[in-house]
């Protein structure tokens, strides 16, 4: 029998932990930045990235002022530091040019934006507007997945799944609160345990 949202979600934020990223969250661009860099790279060294990166550059104009070997050094030790680097350039300049140095708050339009894909712009939405969307990470992935809630491959296919068994109201939250729990229980044993524990499996 598959648990009940109600059930997970008041569990989850009674374990709940802070997540790296929030922290260095504080605007809609940081919120963008963070999640752009995180991309296959632990919290804990892109949030130390994010600190030093926004010392130099926290708004899209002064980051499109730098030039994109700055950035690099900058950005480094996320993994492909440089092509995140590339594409942060050209999103600053993109964001100045195009939005007048707004973070645009559409799907459509986060985007469109360089190295922006489908699950960070979900999450950019929730961060950093409040808008209902469901950012599926390996985290929300394997979670849902092993809640019974969805049996997909992918994480696209989660989304779009949770999205059919979610009331809107879960939406804001399911990124943030799974995203903790899965950091706490990294491996597929830690987390089975968690949730037998919990009652949830």
């Amino acid at each position: 029998m598959k648990p009940k949202p109600t059930a997970v979600f008041s569990i989850f934020r009674k374990h709940y932990r802070e997540i790296p990223l929030t922290p260095v969250s504080k605007t809609p661009f940081q919120a963008l930045v963070a999640v752009m860099l995180s991309a296959r790279t632990r919290d804990e060294t892109t949030a130390d990235v994010c600190r030093k990166l926004f010392k130099v550059a926290s708004t899209p104009r002064k980051m499109a002022q730098l030039k994109e070997a700055q950035i690099a050094k900058l950005v480094y030790p996320v993994s492909f530091y440089k092509t995140k680097a590339k594409h942060l350039k050209t999103l600053a300049e993109n964001i100045v040019e195009k939005f007048s140095g707004k973070i645009p708050n559409t799907l459509e339009d986060l985007t469109s934006l360089p190295g922006i894909g489908r699950k960070s712009a979900n999450i950019v939405l929730v961060r950093a507007f409040g808008i209902p969307a469901i950012g599926v990470d390996t985290h929300v992935h394997r979670i849902s997945n092993m809640l019974g809630w969805v049996k997909t491959k992918t994480p696209e296919k989660t989304e779009i799944e949770l999205m059919k068994v979610l009331p809107k109201i879960y939406w804001t939250r399911v990124n943030n609160l799974m995203v903790s729990i899965g950091q706490q229980h990294r491996s597929k044993k830690q987390l089975e345990g968690f949730l037998k524990r919990n009652g949830l499996l």
